[in-house]
């Protein structure tokens, strides 16, 4: 390839087939205003992707440019089970590109536009799991900022106790905790609107709350069809996020119990003071009550890797590589 490559906007296909940076387009997976994802194959290690990349003309722009950037960093540090791991992040001929694990699945949107309002054991299993990854990035003071169906993967599970396995991508609006306010430096909101918290919608700075908030809303959503705070234009959604109290849960599906009126209505409390302080927290409450088991109890979440101990000693035929490292 000579000079930036073309990403065709209306023509999906017109890298399908070329290669950029060591994978070859197989086909277009989704885009947004910042970037095209598309399943491609990685022709050195033989492995499917998704590759992601930013648009030439934005490429050129410095806040997009350390957004992408910083994504890449973000998503890379956090080793967790339902977070997308990312391969590969970098730069070609004028392009952004970062390479991640091909979800075979798809996306909430996808999932709710199929089957409807969920069952709410269903609702429930996936909850936990995005809650999980959310936890995670708070531990390592990352707020994600932009949780949506659209950015929760739902892919097939490994057992009929584990139907379905979860994953939260798109770190790509995520910023240090307590940093940043919910705009860019050119005054571009962050997040989406159905799904953002009250907090980024008047610039004061967040922390992982906005993302209890913001989940809150998506769960909301999985019961019954639609986010709690739907209007018919933009300012009145945002106008509610801000100054509405959520709708009850039991009455917008009746059959559901009135118990979890309480749960969203501290989970999508107007100040994060008056919200949960963990997203994993509000799932189990929310879990709890949904059925009928009338108390929390421990939700257990795999163990983070620094956490498994010390790794096993290489096998004798191995020691060699390692000497370096005695």
């Amino acid at each position: 390839m000579t000079g930036d490559p073309e990403i065709p906007a209306g023509r999906p296909s017109g890298l399908v087939g070329k290669e950029i940076a060591g994978y070859r387009v197989e086909g277009e997976i989704g885009r947004g205003g910042m970037a095209v994802v598309y399943r491609a194959l990685d022709l050195r290690l033989d492995r499917t992707v998704a590759l992601k990349l930013l648009a030439p003309e934005l490429a050129r722009n410095d806040t997009f440019r350390k957004r992408f950037a910083h994504e890449s960093r973000v998503a890379a540090s956090i080793d967790h089970p339902h977070i997308v791991p990312v391969f590969e992040a970098g730069e070609t001929e004028g392009v952004l590109y970062i390479a991640m694990r091909y979800v075979a699945g798809q996306d909430l949107v996808a999932l709710l536009d199929r089957e409807g309002p969920l069952p709410p054991v269903k609702a429930g299993r996936i909850a936990v799991q995005v809650a999980s990854a959310l936890d995670a990035a708070h531990a390592h003071d990352l707020v994600h900022r932009d949780v949506k169906p659209g950015n929760i993967l739902v892919a097939e599970g490994t057992d009929g106790d584990h139907p379905e396995h979860v994953y939260l991508t798109d770190f790509g609006l995520t910023k240090k905790s307590l940093s940043l306010t919910g705009f860019t430096t050119v005054g571009e909101f962050v997040g989406t609107l159905d799904y953002v918290a009250p907090e980024q919608i008047s610039g004061k700075p967040v922390d992982g709350r906005c993302d209890v908030y913001s989940l809150a809303c998506v769960v909301f959503e999985t019961l019954t069809g639609a986010p709690p705070f739907r209007r018919e234009t933009d300012w009145a959604v945002l106008w509610a996020q801000q100054y509405d109290p959520p709708p009850p849960l039991s009455e917008v599906r009746p059959g559901l119990p009135s118990a979890a009126n309480a749960v969203f209505a501290r989970a999508l409390a107007k100040t994060p003071e008056e919200r949960y302080g963990t997203c994993l927290e509000f799932v189990a409450e929310l879990r709890a009550v949904l059925t009928g088991a009338g108390g929390g109890g421990p939700v257990v979440v795999p163990p983070e890797p620094d956490r498994l101990g010390a790794p096993p000693a290489p096998p004798a035929w191995a020691r060699p590589v390692f000497r370096d490292l005695d």
